[in-house]
């Protein structure tokens, strides 16, 4: 019998595959993304793995419409939750909520499962359904303006350069007068009152605020509350650390799994800058609130920051050098941050450079513009001796990816065409009924359901000027400053259980907490601001 020599082709496929499952090979725990393909032919043998030791090292999700960088996110934020690590994520089409519901088999799952190696099992995930200041089914989402800042309310604004030094000026002699600013009728009531007879002498020694330039501000903040804003900012605001929440897995085992916290953003498609402004919120805060960790074994939480480029589409060179150094620091925390876009072209080079993991899914190069994006990714990727990187990008599949990691060492592991597992959660939005018992059942629906109001502002002014009072419909009556605790507005929250203490009602609500975290304005003390001149604690 004559054997047949095996090709030099065949040998080098053979070594290539090799390579990759060495280089891809994790000794901790990892989040399985699929298996590697080679002349379009998949490996389940050749695992293509991210370690959760180098997740805070941030990542990318890229790729064109309609590619699959939806279901990547969710086989990610699933098997982050089974390793006990909270996410965050955006869902900004609405199909993200399925991921609270076990999913359907179907062949079309058989054969991708089976294809990759992978033991496919129906699986939900604990998950909290959030929407921006309630427009949407889940949990409003509220913040303070004083907590938000004059920086990132200017690039919601679309403020000139001096509108914003303006504004900022506003927030300074606010926060310097002990003047809390809850919602956007404080922060009108403020500017009004500094272009008034009684408040120019405020701003002596501090600059002047032109009456053409308040009239800029007002005119906007009336604009951005018509447009569904002024449910967004007030009180109870988000306490971050309701997003770093485990729970106990179920089973014999005595593990646990992260929550998904899913921020439905539908009702707020129209108003971009809003929502992806909030988000840098809220990394803001997170690098405000958390202490510093080093490098862990597994992260605190997975930020996902999807459509990202809405973030710098028209951005100053001092705002995208802010988000950088956002970035760079909240690593320490133990935060990671995926990105999530079309392009990586679409983010600045100063951010980008700050991505360790890609997980990239087809470019389409139709037009001139497209090519030349086309080869300034592909240049971003380690050089291949196995692929044309170029052509790959253009040419994989629905479900598929061209990836590169940080190995666990911290080295960039070769690219591999990636043939990606299946999710095991619902693909698809969860059915209304459903998603309205996740939210009641959810112990942030008690926390952070209704709104509450305290004395703040647009009051303050008010017993100073003796102005009229503000509509019924924009604000409650102002709990009375003679009780001893916090006291609710009428009509705005539900009562307590009795069987609980007056402290414990106190120190557990959200009206507590909130009064708490802008006490130093309540008292009169000056405010002081870091990044993105949020609140700094």
């Amino acid at each position: 019998m004559t054997s047949t020599p095996t090709s030099s082709a065949d040998n080098g496929a053979a070594a290539f595959v090799a390579e990759v499952r060495k280089a891809y090979a994790a000794s901790g725990a990892a989040v399985q993304l699929g298996a590697l393909v080679v002349d379009g032919v998949a490996h389940s043998d050749a695992p293509v793995q991210l370690p959760l030791s180098v997740l805070n090292r941030h990542g990318l999700v890229a790729g064109a419409t309609g590619t699959g960088k939806t279901k990547t996110l969710q086989l990610i934020a699933e098997q982050l939750s089974a390793h006990g690590v909270p996410t965050f994520l955006t869902d900004v089409k609405g199909d993200l909520s399925g991921i609270a519901l076990p999913g359907q088999p179907s062949d079309r799952v058989a054969s991708r499962a089976a294809d990759v190696g992978q033991q496919w099992a129906p699986a939900g995930c604990p998950t909290e359904l959030l929407a921006l200041g309630g427009l949407g089914t889940g949990v409003p989402v509220r913040a303070t303006i004083t907590s938000f800042g004059p920086s990132l309310l200017a690039r919601v604004l679309d403020l000139s350069e001096v509108q914003s030094s303006s504004l900022a000026l506003v927030f300074h002699w606010a926060d310097k007068a002990g003047l809390p600013l809850l919602d956007l009728a404080d922060l009108r009531a403020v500017i009004s009152h500094l272009v008034s007879p009684e408040g120019k002498a405020d701003l002596e020694g501090l600059g002047g605020l032109s009456k053409q330039t308040a009239g800029v501000l007002l005119r906007e903040l009336l604009a951005f509350a018509d447009g569904g804003a002024d449910a967004f900012f007030g009180e109870p605001e988000l306490d971050v650390h309701d997003l770093l929440r485990t729970v106990p897995a179920d089973g014999s085992d005595d593990g646990e799994r992260g929550v998904v916290s899913c921020l439905e953003l539908p009702a707020v498609q129209g108003r971009p800058a809003l929502f992806s402004t909030f988000l840098l919120w809220l990394l803001a805060e997170l690098f405000e609130e958390l202490p510093e960790v080093g490098d862990l074994d597994k992260p605190k939480l997975v930020f996902f920051f999807d459509e990202a480029h809405l973030l710098f589409t028209g951005a100053s060179k001092d705002f995208v050098a802010q988000v950088a150094q956002t970035v760079r620091l909240v690593r320490s925390k133990g935060v990671g941050v995926v990105f999530v876009t079309q392009s990586p072209t679409d983010l600045p080079k100063e951010v980008l450079a700050q991505l360790g993991s890609r997980v990239q899914h087809a470019l389409r190069a139709f037009t001139p513009d497209d090519a030349k994006a086309l080869r300034a990714t592909a240049s971003t990727y380690p050089r291949s001796s196995h692929y044309d990187t170029e052509t790959l990008l253009t040419s994989v599949g629905t479900g598929e990816a061209v990836v590169t990691v940080l190995s666990e060492n911290g080295v960039p592991t070769p690219v591999a065409w990636t043939r990606l597992r299946a999710p095991q959660s619902l693909m698809g939005p969860a059915p209304e009924a459903e998603q309205q018992r996740i939210v009641a059942a959810s112990p942030l629906q008690a926390e952070y359901g209704t709104p509450i109001d305290r004395d703040s502002a647009y009051e303050r002014l008010t017993r100073k000027t003796t102005a009229p009072a503000r509509p019924s419909a924009e604000r409650e009556p102002a709990p009375s400053s003679s009780s001893s605790t916090p006291q609710r507005p009428s009509g705005r929250r539900t009562a307590e259980p009795e069987e609980r203490s007056v402290v414990e009602q106190v120190l557990g609500s959200s009206a507590f907490r909130s009064f708490a975290r802008s006490a130093a304005s309540s008292l009169g003390r000056e405010i002081t601001r870091s990044l993105f001149g949020v609140r700094r604690r």
